[in-house]
């Protein structure tokens, strides 16, 4: 889906700080929150593409404005209120004021059937679909649309745009994409840099 999440390739962000010898955890919290999601999982079954889509749903000014752990908190505190796990108002008892969860999923599952035979081989030259989905999508915006070469063929996984709205499991063949700087970020990218992004057979189209 579309959303602030989506924040690869967006110039205006500055540079990405590396913190040398960087922790697992930086406070206690987080680490609880690490061992809650772990529990939470077994308890409600989500999938990672459910997950994942649950942080994605989360309001783009409190999506900013949160730490990691604070994304994962409210993606599975989410989910379990949409299980019947939890509920709303039990957790704003609990947290003494508002809790804040992520919006509804308005994510449609489109499955079909597994699909074991690559469409593409090495060395092909493919093209990214547009799309606009309302729901999960494992394809980034900032290789929408451009042109890249297929380098390797991982073999079969399940798509999460399926998984991410239901129990069904769909096999498609997935990729790794090779794309040069300059087709991605145009003057903005430097010659002989090449990004290498993983996707899924129904994000590509055969490219001339």
């Amino acid at each position: 889906m579309d959303g602030i999440h989506d924040l690869g390739g967006i110039d205006g962000f500055g540079p990405v700080d590396v913190e040398p010898d960087e922790p697992a955890f930086h406070h206690d919290w987080e680490r609880r929150a690490f061992r809650f999601s772990a529990a939470a999982g077994r308890a409600a079954d989500y999938s990672g593409g459910a997950f994942r889509h649950s942080i994605e749903r989360m309001d783009p000014a409190h999506y900013l404005a949160s730490s990691y752990y604070e994304h994962w908190l409210t993606g599975v505190t989410t989910l379990l209120v949409e299980a019947g796990i939890t509920s709303a108002d039990e957790l704003d008892r609990r947290a003494g004021g508002h809790f804040p969860l992520s919006r509804p999923d308005r994510g449609v599952p489109t499955g079909g059937s597994d699909r074991t035979e690559p469409g593409f081989a090495v060395g092909v030259a493919v093209r990214v679909r547009e799309w606009h989905p309302p729901g999960h999508t494992r394809a980034p915006r900032y290789v929408q649309g451009k042109r890249g070469v297929i380098v390797r063929y991982h073999g079969n996984h399940n798509v999460p745009d399926v998984e991410a709205h239901s129990e069904l499991r769909v096999l498609e063949p997935t990729y790794s994409v090779r794309f040069t700087a300059r087709e991605l970020w145009g003057d903005g990218g430097s010659d002989g840099v090449v990004v290498h992004v993983d996707l899924w057979e129904r994000y590509l189209e055969a490219s001339s």
